[in-house]
């Protein structure tokens, strides 16, 4: 069973629905006990990053990631799911992310001729030794919705890249952890071969 972690942020039911278009039980949960002895856990989400990390610390959830990924479970973050995997966002200065990994979060530049938010389909160059991205062909279209991207502090982590205004860490793996800053359940095959990658995994981090 795939749990995905329900702390009152948009868009977690799309996912819900991705799991369930891939013949996969999906759970929409906040219980620990689910979250804890589930097969692998999704973290997605739309929204701040301050409020974001508010809601997590009042349902006690800080601490449930940390065991998750503690354990080897295979995690996932989508999104503002992914943002907050990291150190800090200038998006809400002071307010500490979970810190999983080494990194800030940065509002994207503005440059001439681009919108920010950043809404729309980008072709990603992909490190062919992805796990996620496994079958998926480099410079495939993926939709993103953000103002704000990663900065990964170790490059080893990125696993694919896209250009918009600046250069964007798209995705991350590190051992069991894994994240999308767009989002695959709105990227047509493209995004749901991601999720069946993610479903797929074995645990042997």
């Amino acid at each position: 069973m795939i749990a995905i972690i329900d702390y009152d942020a948009g868009n977690i039911k799309s996912v819900e629905k991705a799991m369930t278009y891939l013949g996969q039980e999906a759970l929409i949960t906040r219980d620990h006990d689910t979250l804890l002895h589930a097969d692998k856990v999704i973290l997605p989400g739309v929204g701040a990053f301050g409020d974001a990390m508010e809601k997590l610390r009042e349902y006690g959830l800080v601490s449930v990631i940390e065991q998750i990924v503690s354990k080897d479970t295979p995690f996932l973050g989508i999104c503002l799911g992914l943002q907050l995997l990291f150190e800090e966002s200038e998006e809400t200065p002071g307010i500490a992310g979970l810190g999983l990994l080494p990194g800030r979060i940065e509002r994207i530049p503005d440059c001439p001729g681009l919108k920010i938010p950043h809404m729309g389909w980008n072709s990603i160059e992909i490190r062919p030794d992805s796990r996620l991205f496994q079958n998926v062909p480099n410079q495939s279209y993926v939709y993103f919705v953000h103002s704000y991207y990663l900065r990964a502090k170790n490059p080893e982590d990125v696993v694919a890249t896209t250009e918009y205004s600046t250069q964007i860490h798209a995705s991350v793996e590190h051992n069991n952890i894994f994240a999308c800053q767009f989002h695959p359940e709105k990227s047509s095959t493209v995004g749901l071969q991601i999720l069946k990658n993610f479903i797929e995994l074995k645990e042997d981090f």
